[in-house]
C-alpha cells in the first residue's frame, strides 16, 4: 500500500499515540526513518493492557508495526517488551518467525522504570541518544505504543476508527480487571464494572501511579490516552503527593531541599547525558524565580517520570511537580527548548541506577495490587458517553454534530481544524446527541 494511502486511513480513523500525550499518528507517519520501535514496555506499575494485547493478538500488533515500517521506509522494526511478560514474548516469537515479519525482531527489556519512556527506549535499543528538546525522529527512529499499532492495523485493513480503549482497573476494587470500553464512558461506570470500591474513603487515579492524575469528578470520561483506573485509599502516599497545591509545593521545595543530589543521580534523562539536574532547579527556587534563568528552563526537558518524587527524595518533596509547574509557565509564555545537537555521553553508572519495578512498587506501597487478570469479555452495555473534542496534542476537533442529531457508532463527530495539528473524533456508541460543547454527549 502507498504511503499516502496508509496516512489517509490512519488520519480518517482518528488514531493518536495511545501510550503518551496523544500525538496524532498520521503526522508521525509522514517521516522517513531507519528503525520503528513498538513500545510494549508496559512502563507504569500495575498497568497490564499492553502485555495482554501482545499475548492475545500478536499478529495484529506485528501487522501494525509492518505498516508503520512500510510508511516510513524503515528497514528494521522491533517490538520492545520486558522479559517478565513471558506469555507475550512466546506469542510474538512464534509470529516473528513467519516470512512476512522477517525484518522485525523482539527486544527484551529489563524490568525497570521508566523502560517505556520513548527516549530511554530508543537508547536501550539503538544506543542513540535523542537530543535535549528533541524527538526520536532526530536519531532516525519512530516509537509507537502497541495499542497504537493495533489501531493502525484495524484502520488500514478493516477501516475501523478508534472508538474504544483498553484499560487496567486496579487497586481497591472488588474485581481488578482488564477491559475494553467505549471512549467517553465515565470513570464511575468503569469502577462500577469492577464491582465498585472495597473501601469508603478512596481516591481515583487516571493513568499509572507514577504519572497519572487524581480524578476529582467521577463523571470524567475515558479518552483515547487513558491507560488505567487505580483506586487507592484516600490517605495513600501516592494520592498525597498528587493533590498538593503547586505553589505550596514550590515553597516547600525552596525551604527544605537538602541538596543531596539523589534526584539528579537517579534522573533517567540525566543518566542519558542530558544536562537536567533537578537538585539545582530546587536550589534556584531558593533565591530567585526568574523564568528567564537558564537553570529553570532546564525543566523543559524533564519527562515528569516521577522517580525524583516517588523514589529518590529523602525529604519527600517533589522536583517533578516543580518542574511541571515551571514548564506550564514557560510554555504559556511561548518559551521553547531549542534542540541541542551535540555528542551525548550517557553516565557510566546508568545500568546500576535503573529502578527495578518490583522495588518501586514496594516503595510506593502497591505491591498487593499487582494482579494480572484476563480481559473482561462480557459485552459492555453503555447508555451514555461524553466524548471530549480534544483528546490529543494540538487543536481541539471541530464538532460536526448538533444537539438532537442521531449518530451511529463510528460516525465522525469532530473534524481536524483546517491547517491545524489535530485528530478526528468518532461516536463510540449509537444514539442521540444530547449536548455539544467542548464535549459531545451521546445518549444511547
Amino acid at each position: 500500500m502507498k504511503k499516502e494511502d496508509i496516512i489517509s486511513k490512519v488520519r480518517a480513523a482518528g488514531i493518536i499515540g495511545a501510550g503518551g500525550a496523544g500525538f496524532p499518528t498520521h503526522v508521525k507517519l509522514n517521516a522517513t526513518v531507519t528503525h520503528v520501535l513498538g513500545n510494549g514496555a508496559s512502563c507504569e506499575p500495575l498497568l497490564m493492557t499492553d502485555p495482554y494485547l501482545m499475548k492475545n493478538d500478536p499478529d495484529a500488533v506485528l501487522r501494525g508495526l509492518r505498516l508503520v515500517m512500510d510508511c516510513t521506509g524503515a528497514q528494521k522494526g522491533s517490538i520492545c517488551l520486558k522479559g517478565k511478560h513471558r506469555g507475550a514474548m512466546d506469542a510474538l516469537e512464534k509470529k516473528v518467525g513467519e516470512s512476512s515479519f522477517k525484518e522485525i525482531d523482539l527486544f527484551e527489556l529489563d524490568d525497570f522504570y521508566p523502560a517505556g519512556d520513548e527516549q530511554v527506549l530508543v537508547y536501550e535499543v539503538t544506543k542513540r541518544v535523542v537530543p535535549e528538546g528533541g524527538i526520536p525522529l532526530q536519531v532516525g527512529a519512530v516509537v509507537s505504543n502497541v495499542e497504537t499499532l493495533l489501531n493502525i492495523k484495524r484502520a488500514v485493513e478493516e477501516g475501523l476508527p478508534v472508538t474504544e480503549r483498553y484499560l487496567t482497573v486496579a487497586g481497591e476494587v472488588t474485581r481488578p480487571m482488564l477491559l475494553k470500553v467505549p471512549i467517553g464512558v465515565s470513570v464511575a461506570d468503569v469502577i462500577a464494572l469492577a464491582g465498585g470500591p472495597t473501601i469508603e474513603a478512596c481516591r481515583v487515579i487516571m493513568g499509572g501511579p507514577m504519572m497519572g492524575q487524581v480524578v476529582d469528578d467521577m463523571s470524567t470520561p475515558i479518552t483515547k490516552t487513558s491507560s488505567g483506573i487505580i483506586v487507592l485509599p484516600a490517605h495513600h502516599n501516592i494520592i498525597a503527593g498528587k493533590i498538593r497545591n503547586p505553589e505550596q509545593i514550590r515553597k516547600i521545595a525552596a525551604t527544605i531541599c537538602c541538596q543531596c543530589t539523589r534526584c539528579t543521580d537517579l534522573c533517567p534523562r540525566k543518566l542519558l547525558g542530558h544536562r537536567l539536574e533537578p537538585h539545582k532547579i530546587m536550589r534556584s527556587l531558593g533565591w530567585h524565580t526568574n523564568l528567564a534563568d537558564e537553570r529553570l528552563q532546564d525543566a523543559l526537558i524533564c519527562s515528569e517520570c516521577g522517580i525524583c518524587e516517588k523514589y529518590a527524595c529523602p525529604m519527600m518533596i517533589s522536583p517533578r511537580e516543580v518542574n511541571a509547574a515551571i514548564k506550564r509557565e514557560l510554555l504559556t509564555k511561548g518559551v521553547k527548548r531549542p534542540v541541542e545537537e551535540k555528542e551525548y555521553r550517557p553516565s557510566n553508572f546508568r545500568d546500576g541506577r535503573k529502578i527495578p519495578t518490583k522495588r518501586l512498587m514496594q516503595r510506593l506501597g502497591i505491591s498487593d495490587y499487582d494482579i494480572h487478570p484476563e480481559l473482561y469479555t462480557p459485552e459492555i452495555q453503555v447508555s451514555k458517553v461524553a466524548i471530549p473534542l480534544k483528546q490529543h496534542i494540538g487543536a481541539p476537533s471541530v464538532s460536526l454534530v448538533r444537539e438532537g442529531d442521531h449518530v451511529t457508532k463510528g460516525d465522525v463527530i469532530g473534524e481536524i481544524p483546517e491547517k491545524a495539528l489535530g485528530a478526528r473524533v468518532h461516536a463510540s456508541i449509537s444514539g442521540r446527541v444530547v449536548s455539544v460543547g467542548d464535549v459531545v454527549v451521546i445518549q444511547g
